[in-house]
């Protein structure tokens, strides 16, 4: 049986916009992905503290995307819907300087 998959970006939100950006993700796209097949789940995470080590400089929100295959994350954000909801989430960003990670969920 195939494993799901989990996207993971790490986001420098604008401070001033941060309330209407956490409004946005959770009335506009997390609903827009929630309809697409394949979807399991999507989270914002927020830094609340490092408790061991050093933190990746700048981090304050986590974008968490699973999904039950690659294949159907690439048909998500391939559509124009995902283009829409990300080029809108993009301008509550103040860097579009990121790497996504990609894990097997196990």
């Amino acid at each position: 049986m195939a494993r799901p998959i989990q996207a993971n970006l790490d986001m420098t939100v604008d401070p001033a916009r941060e309330i209407e950006m956490v409004q946005y993700f959770e009335t506009e796209y997390r609903p827009a992905a929630k309809v697409f097949p394949g979807y399991i789940d999507l989270r914002l995470l927020k830094l609340s503290a490092v408790l061991m080590g050093t933190g990746p400089s700048g981090l304050v929100y986590r974008f968490s995307i699973t999904y039950e295959s690659e294949a159907l994350r690439q048909e998500w954000i391939g559509s124009d819907v995902h283009t829409r909801v990300w080029g809108t989430l993009e301008t509550f960003l103040t860097s579009h300087d990121y790497t996504i990670l990609l894990f097997d969920v196990i």
